[in-house]
């Protein structure tokens, strides 16, 4: 058996399009997701052009978004953003768990990269550290996870 070496994937574009999927809940911590998201994926020579934003009201409707954007086969890859934070009921589990177990299923049926970019947090203080405008900010971490599995994917398809 003849193995291959696969490089890991580049953090450029090319003609690549991205989905961006924003939650409205708890907005003031997704939008500063989405705003460093959105700066890493054009700071890596993605045009605006490349870009489409689609907002859903909560993290449990982003993989149902997920699904008919990775559909229409225009998306490279899509990247979700939200935010979930611990209340004082079983909630957080339902919404946080069946979220993520989305998100990968969507991926996985799609054979394409769909970012779990959602918080989930036990307090608003972790949110807020986690989603700095001037330092650690998980959007510009899921902007760069999105960047190198086109890459990983392309290259893993050509030396096939």
């Amino acid at each position: 058996m003849k193995l291959h070496s696969v490089e890991a994937g580049e953090l450029s574009a090319g003609d690549a399009k991205f989905a961006v999927l924003a939650a409205r809940f708890n907005s003031s911590i997704v939008n500063n997701l989405l705003q460093k998201c959105l700066h890493t994926l054009q700071a890596h020579n993605v045009r605006d052009g490349n870009i489409e934003v689609v907002y859903v009201p909560g993290a449990y409707e982003l993989p149902l978004a997920a699904r008919h954007l990775i559909n229409t086969h225009k998306y490279a890859a899509i990247i979700t953003l939200g935010c979930v934070i611990r209340g004082d009921t079983p909630h957080f589990d339902f919404v946080a768990g069946e979220c993520a177990r989305g998100i990968m299923n969507v991926s996985l049926d799609a054979q394409a990269p769909v970012v779990f970019g959602v918080l989930t947090t036990d307090t608003l203080e972790q949110a807020q550290a986690r989603s700095q405008l001037d330092g650690e900010n998980k959007g510009a971490d899921c902007a760069l996870c999105a960047l190198e599995m086109v890459n990983v994917i392309k290259n893993i398809r050509a030396s096939s």
